[in-house]
């Protein structure tokens, strides 16, 4: 029992600290929910918060397996909807039998929610949104403490949100152009097989700018080469603007590369003899609907240095003579894997500031590999992946520009 009540005080201590010092409140209701979840053993965790002029409760960050983030209820509708408009805890031991919840299995991924404890969200005058927590991975009942433990997270993030004059309102819904549903990747080994991507789920927008985070081998770069046609998964679902793309054909791949998403990558893989002008051209050459050149070329800035080659170009014009080849072939998504990782902090800056207008301007979705924290600060939304599953999703309701960045 001391060990037990010794680990829930330093749970509530290090929740304490981290809602306290957070200047992206966000991500520090996304650390403290894994701190609950492994507390407690749980499978996923979620926080939910009311928007007054929907009158809807929305998923603002989810940990685990199943990505709800956006996903929202009316206020008074199913168990976070209940919560919400009540301001009372709920604890139900078995979803199948308890009306309020409209199904236990997600017809999409698979999960099965059994249990759940969900606590409001409230500051001295509303409720605000409540906190989910799911599945007791060892079967077991939830008891007092155990909701009590989430009460008082619910009640720091509360007091956390009133401080810090915390606002939120949700983004206009957006279309899924691109979805991943169980996906794992395997990889021979000697006599086994390694498997990097053990079940991802994962839904991508149009017009968002989503960045991925995790240690080096988590999955990355893996996940972006399986969504960009650059790599095959092993089981599950891909499916790109409702088409399953799971396993396409040579020529599907063919057209699929080179009509639907661009790459960008840490290496800027420029042709040392054309000069930046010809690198993209040589691109919207075979491209079946390109955009304009010189368009490309000044909107990443390098319009009078179109005629150089790149071995007269920085790093960082390099980088961006690469971000506008990606923009000549008019894709719907761009594909970055680690862009500034070889670049000084001014000249990243500079970098992701194309890309903050791509997705401002151009209205195309670019998906960012990078162990860079700042950065996801930019982003719509942030996916941290965490040995081969995606083990949080959260929005960033208020996202800087990347010249509010510092590192």
């Amino acid at each position: 029992m001391a060990d037990r009540n010794t680990l829930r005080t330093k749970a509530i201590w290090q929740i304490t600290e981290r809602l306290r010092d957070a200047d992206d409140l966000v991500e520090a209701m996304a650390h403290s929910l894994e701190i609950i979840k492994d507390v407690l053993d749980c499978e996923a965790g979620s926080v939910w918060l009311l928007s007054k002029s929907t009158n809807r409760v929305c998923a603002v960050v989810n940990v685990g397996t199943d990505d709800i983030t956006g996903f929202s209820v009316e206020s008074g509708q199913g168990i976070v909807g209940s919560v919400a408009k009540s301001g009372e805890s709920i604890i139900v031991e078995d979803t199948s039998t308890d009306t309020r919840f409209s199904k236990s299995v997600d017809e999409e991924t698979g999960f099965v929610t059994k249990s759940i404890i969900c606590v409001p969200l409230k500051n001295e005058y509303e409720t605000i949104g409540c906190v989910e927590i799911i599945n007791k991975r060892s079967g077991a009942s939830y008891t007092a403490e155990d909701l009590a433990l989430c009460e008082q997270m619910a009640a720091l993030a509360a007091i956390a949100i009133e401080e810090k004059g915390f606002s939120f309102e949700p983004e206009q819904e957006k279309r899924v152009i691109i979805s991943l549903r169980n996906v794992v990747k395997e990889f021979p080994s000697g006599d086994s097989v390694l498997r990097v991507l053990k079940g991802i789920n994962l839904d991508v927008y149009e017009n968002e700018f989503v960045v991925v985070l995790g240690e080096s081998g988590c999955g990355k770069s893996t996940m972006m080469n399986i969504i960009g046609g650059m790599d095959f998964l092993t089981s599950g679902t891909l499916t790109v603007e409702g088409k399953d793309f799971s396993h396409p054909s040579d020529a599907e791949l063919t057209d699929f590369r080179r009509n639907y998403v661009g790459f960008v990558f840490q290496a800027y893989n420029l042709m040392p003899n054309l000069t930046a002008r010809e690198n993209v051209q040589f691109i919207a050459e075979i491209s079946p609907d390109p955009g304009d050149v010189d368009a490309a070329i000044a909107k990443v800035g390098l319009t009078e240095r179109a005629n150089n080659y790149p071995a007269q170009m920085s790093g960082g014009q390099q980088q961006r003579v690469s971000i506008a080849r990606a923009l000549a072939k008019n894709p719907k998504v761009i594909f970055a894997d680690e862009p500034t990782a070889a670049l000084d902090f001014q000249t990243s800056v500079e970098v992701l500031r194309v890309f903050e207008n791509i997705v401002n301007s151009n209205g195309t979705t670019v998906m960012m590999i990078t162990h860079n924290e700042e950065i996801a600060k930019m982003a719509n939304r942030v996916v941290k992946l965490k040995g081969g599953t995606v083990a949080s999703i959260r929005s960033n309701l208020h996202p800087l520009h990347a010249d509010d960045l510092s590192w």
